[in-house]
């Protein structure tokens, strides 16, 4: 069930008893939001329903930045079995600026935990939801058997919020927030048909909801953990990759920026993607994409010192090997710490992109409202696209999802 953003906006104005659940995280929902919205994040809606509409008659609608989110969240309280009438927003809050509408920014309200009578309602429809879609379970022995497997990976994810997480969490786990994790699966699951493990609170609410959602997509090797460790981690844990070699030549972020007041100052390039260079870079840096190198490389000085920089200074430790090797007499070094280390020494950053570009712009995929000029238009073109995915996956002969009952 869905409902156009204009009879939203008039339900909302006579006063109609609703409720809007933003089903995106808090960052997202602080951009833009329909006002009068709670942030509520995918996996969290059957958790916290029960205390933003435990009135049966209260009428839930949910809402993402297009479609994808809302159906899914929808659904996921429909499947829930709640008993209040659901509707997911159409297409949004594009559809609700589309349609000559204004959203809220800078937002911060979200749905609290659940207590009492609504978190037993929540742990009875995940206990319905896990019948019906056939949950699996784990307890922390079966988790330690799989992780000492050498001939399988396990994936082992705590769908929690990130306050939790950084509260306590099961030693090697990783963070990935169960609506997230069912929108965009390959950015935590690297591995096809791996073993995937979720943890949770002992109740299990919103484990059992994302491990419903990656059961329907076709992933067979799903648990539930719904239990707490004995000698949890706490923080965040530093998942980064060790750089298997460092470029000798580094400078410091005190030494660029001393030396950017020069006469013949250093030519500074920033590898980081383009959205990130045009939020902010180091005043007078170029941009260009590491890849490139053989389309950008000869347009880099030879007369003064040459200073590559990333966001965290990683990505150019790699590039600085391969342009001093194309070109061995530059006086290559690498900006220790990287960009961040820069703004973490106070020094200012400037944003844009004019003039400032190297290659084209288009390594990376812009969402619709980080287009500039053509927000409209990139967002008609988005929805068109997300609404043909339908007729796609029908026309794939080799995408196949289960039908539960």
């Amino acid at each position: 069930p869905r409902i156009p953003a204009a009879e939203l906006a008039a339900l909302q104005a006579s006063g109609e008893n609703i409720v809007i659940l933003d089903s995106r995280p808090m960052d997202e929902f602080n951009r833009m939001s329909i006002p009068g919205g709670i942030d509520c994040p995918g996996a969290e809606l059957v958790y916290r329903v029960g205390m933003m509409a435990p009135d049966p008659s209260t009428t839930v609608i949910v809402n993402c930045a297009g479609r994808t989110r809302s159906i899914i969240g929808a659904q996921s309280l429909i499947n829930a079995g709640i008993p209040n009438k659901v509707m997911a927003l159409k297409d949004g809050t594009m559809g609700w600026e589309l349609a000559g509408l204004t959203c809220a920014q800078g937002e911060t309200e979200h749905a609290p935990a659940p207590e009492g009578l609504a978190l037993d309602r929540a742990k009875a429809c995940a206990t319905a939801v896990a019948k019906r879609f056939g949950v699996k379970h784990a307890s922390p022995g079966d988790l330690a058997v799989w992780q000492a497997e050498h001939h399988r990976t396990t994936f082992l994810l705590d769908v929690r919020t990130a306050a939790e997480f950084e509260a306590a969490h099961w030693p090697g786990a990783k963070h990935a927030p169960g609506g997230q994790l069912v929108q965009a699966t390959d950015e935590f699951v690297g591995v096809r048909n791996a073993r995937i493990v979720l943890a949770d609170t002992a109740d299990g609410v919103r484990a059992t909801m994302t491990a419903s959602w990656l059961t329907q997509l076709g992933h067979d090797d799903v648990h539930v953990l719904a239990a707490t460790p004995d000698r949890p981690e706490r923080g965040w844990p530093d998942n980064t990759p060790a750089l298997f070699e460092t470029f000798p030549a580094t400078i410091s972020a005190a030494e660029l920026s001393a030396a950017s007041g020069d006469a013949t100052p250093p030519f500074v390039i920033d590898l980081a993607d383009s959205q990130s260079f045009r939020r902010g870079h180091i005043p007078g840096a170029r941009w260009t994409v590491r890849a490139r190198m053989p389309a950008w490389v000869h347009n880099v000085p030879d007369t003064v010192p040459v200073v590559l920089t990333s966001p965290d200074g990683r990505l150019a430790h790699f590039a600085a090997a391969e342009l001093k090797s194309a070109k061995p007499d530059l006086d290559v070094r690498v900006l220790d710490g990287g960009t961040a280390a820069w703004a973490a020494a106070g020094s200012t950053l400037e944003a844009g992109m004019d003039g400032r570009a190297m290659t084209t712009t288009d390594d990376i995929w812009a969402k619709p409202y980080e287009n500039e000029g053509r927000v409209r238009e990139a967002m008609e073109a988005y929805l068109t696209w997300e609404v043909g995915l339908v007729d796609q996956v029908e026309r794939d002969g080799l995408v196949q999802f289960r039908k539960f009952a």
